[in-house]
């Protein structure tokens, strides 16, 4: 089968809610990125074969065909086509996976897989909320669904508590991996590792390119002062991921087409894998996705030199390394969706963009990239860096 390749990828900082990224229209965001890949790879914009772009609530400013509206408003010609894909958390991660498979088909050369989400301008579940406060349908969980499982509702929030519970995991201790995320994100900021991600956006006063939910000043003390989410939990806004507004995008193309182009690698993609379980306890799920997802390529956790495992919440990233004996030292290391921001459809090629470069960055070969989502499904991708 064909090989699929990484040329360039990229990503805007991260935008708190409310914050630096909220004036933007969320298909110009998209669209920053979108010229931004082209700008950077030196493509021809007129040869690019698709755009598939991730984005989870499909409402408001991001509905209609938000992917198309991205081209649209890019500088990328009316010629090439796009479509948005959702797979809840990992919705820009299959995008990539997608184009990967469309490229290693032989189907299309030169795909881009992109991801945004304005969580400020399109609030999560919006696209639900809106319908039931009008009075129409009763939302997406059929009573054949609802009895099948017993449940009234499928809560990530809950999921997350009963991850938490199962492995052992109490507040103090989610507590802890959520200052470390802090401070690994505020350490690689400080020091300029992520400027070469990252895509500078005008707002008001300048530019942003700092990733803007980093607590530099988090502390034990203040991180256990957030009230839990829920009373007995173990669950906080403080040891969950940061609602955020961003975009992202990785341009994934052929062998025939990096000659053709006259483009250079910075990776190669080594394994795409999906899987999906119990949508109850829901995101747990990426711990028996990367299980199959090494399997197939032939791997041990130990062969893998950097992980970026979405930071959902503490105990997503805490229950991977511990069922598959990951090496802490080399997970999230410039901190995650914690201190970072998860916006949603973004996520997935944001996490690819900060992978591949760190990996560049430290001479190291394989990486893997696991996100947990919404009923229960996981994505799994692996990446060698050149």
């Amino acid at each position: 089968m064909a090989e699929a390749y990484i040329v360039e990828a990229v990503r805007t900082a991260g935008g708190r809610r409310n914050g630096a990224l909220s004036g933007w229209h969320p298909a110009d965001l998209a669209g920053e990125v979108l010229s931004a890949i082209v700008d950077r790879s030196g493509i021809d914009p007129a040869v690019i074969d698709d755009v598939i772009l991730g984005c989870v609530t499909q409402a408001g400013e991001q509905g209609f065909a938000f992917a198309r509206n991205a081209v649209l408003a890019s500088r990328l010609p009316q010629s090439v086509p796009a479509v948005t894909v959702d797979r809840q958390c990992g919705s820009s991660q299959q995008a990539l996976q997608f184009a990967a498979q469309a490229v290693m088909s032989g189907t299309q050369d030169i795909v881009i897989a992109a991801g945004a989400e304005s969580m400020s301008r399109v609030p999560m579940f919006s696209n639900i909320t809106l319908h039931a406060g009008a009075g129409m349908g009763v939302g997406p969980f059929s009573e054949r669904i609802r009895k099948r499982f017993g449940v009234e509702d499928f809560s990530q929030f809950e999921g997350a508590e009963m991850v938490a519970a199962k492995y052992g995991f109490d507040r103090e201790a989610l507590d802890h991996y959520a200052l470390q995320s802090h401070k690994r994100a505020a350490a690689a900021t400080l020091a300029g590792s992520l400027d070469g991600q990252i895509v500078p956006i005008a707002v008001d006063g300048g530019v942003h390119d700092k990733d803007e939910g980093i607590r530099y000043d988090a502390t034990p003390e203040s991180i256990a002062s957030v009230k839990l989410i829920k009373e007995g939990g173990v669950l906080s806004p403080a040891n969950a991921s940061q609602i955020s507004d961003g975009a992202s995008a990785v341009l994934v193309v052929s062998e025939r087409a990096l000659k053709e182009c006259g483009l250079t690698p910075i990776a190669r993609i080594v394994n795409l894998t999906v899987t999906a379980g119990d949508p109850v306890i829901m995101l747990e799920e990426p711990v028996f996705a990367t299980r199959k997802a090494l399997d197939r390529a032939g791997m041990t956790i130990g062969d893998i030199d950097l992980y970026e495992v979405n930071e959902a919440f503490a105990p997503i990233p805490m229950a991977w390394m511990q069922a598959l004996e990951a090496d802490p030292a080399r997970l999230n290391v410039n901190g995650g969706a914690i201190a970072l921001g998860h916006p949603l459809g973004a996520t997935g090629t944001k996490l690819m963009t900060t992978l591949i470069h760190e990996l560049r960055a430290r001479g190291k070969r394989y990486g893997l990239q696991a996100i947990c989502e919404g009923g229960g499904t996981a994505n799994v991708t692996i990446v060698e860096a050149f």
